[in-house]
């Protein structure tokens, strides 16, 4: 089944064969589930950006640093500090006193993956420095606009926001993350791994071979378009988003985008299953990393302790799942 009738840019085979090379280098490298993994790169082939919440020392600046390598992609970090302004990540307009004329001096946002590192340690006006370049894929410096590189992601990391000197992301930064997940703490085989696989290195850092090709890389990201996405399993993702706007923890449910952007990131994950097609099953994969974190809870809500992901639980069960034998 085909979206388009013009065909894909690669077959859905060599798709899973290759994204699943990625998964297992991916999982050679850092120690984390493969659920983790699978969604980071479900963000990555749907062209959308992620956010990683968790602990410092649990491997998200790994994980970054791991995917642009293996992607052959230019990688940039920049650490988020309650001082960064937002020239530091855009760049600037420099005068030149030898020539007289002013040059543009390109911030890091002019990378392939950024690494917004501990992005709620920064104030809001800075974190707002990244919502054009998230959105728009540009930057305007002066009078100019600059186009970002392509792809463009931005993988940003937080640490919980109980943790001292952070600061809150605002809704409308938090709604340009199609995915927000978790690395959280390996469990004791795991990290008993974790020091094998150390202590055979020279360097504390593993590295890491390209295994993609700028093309092959393209045709990766173009072809979830092509993926067949049922008008049964289309009502599906919209009754999900709907629902949590009735719910009753929810001062505001799920925005429109957040529901187109359910439907893009299940029929990445398709690609990765293998599929030209998706199933309910890539919905309720889904459904808490990309709808989640797009949630505003009510204040008797947070009093009870009520979460966005329980939110997220009761509303998938209150929504009947389509059947599979009248969508194949």
């Amino acid at each position: 089944m085909s979206a388009d009738s013009s065909d894909p840019p690669i077959s859905i085979e060599d798709a899973a064969e290759t994204t699943g090379e990625i998964l297992t280098t991916l999982s050679d490298t850092v120690v984390a589930t493969d659920e983790f993994f699978e969604t980071i790169l479900t963000g990555f082939l749907a062209g959308e950006h992620v956010l990683i919440e968790d602990v410092p020392g649990t491997g998200k600046t790994l994980t970054a640093r791991s995917l642009a390598a293996v992607l052959g992609l230019q990688f940039n970090r920049i650490q988020f500090t309650p001082d960064l302004l937002p020239s530091d990540i855009t760049g600037s307009i420099v005068f030149d006193e030898a020539s007289s004329e002013f040059s543009v001096n390109r911030g890091p946002i002019f990378s392939n993956i950024v690494l917004a590192d501990e992005i709620n340690r920064a104030p809001p006006k800075t974190q707002a420095a990244l919502l054009e370049a998230m959105e728009e894929k540009q930057v305007s410096l002066g009078s100019d606009t600059f186009d970002l590189p392509e792809p463009f992601i931005v993988i940003a990391t937080q640490n919980p926001v109980e943790q001292e000197g952070t600061f809150a992301l605002p809704e409308s930064q938090r709604d340009r993350f199609m995915i927000k997940t978790a690395i959280g703490y390996p469990d004791e085989p795991a990290e008993r791994t974790l020091l094998d696989r150390r202590i055979d290195r020279r360097t504390a850092a593993p590295t890491v071979d390209q295994l993609v090709e700028a093309d092959t890389l393209g045709d990766l990201q173009a072809l979830p378009e092509y993926i067949h996405v049922d008008p049964k399993i289309r009502d599906y993702i919209v009754a999900i988003g709907r629902a949590t706007r009735e719910h009753r923890a929810t001062a505001v449910g799920v925005s429109p985008r957040g529901i187109q952007r359910h439907m893009e990131a299940a029929r990445a994950r398709a690609v990765i299953q293998g599929r030209d097609y998706v199933v309910p099953a890539d919905v309720k994969f889904l459904a808490r990393p990309v709808l989640a974190h797009r949630l505003v809870l009510t204040s008797a809500a947070m009093v009870e302790g009520i979460s966005r992901a329980s939110v997220i639980e009761d509303t998938l069960e209150s929504i009947e799942v389509p059947a599979m034998d009248a969508i194949a």
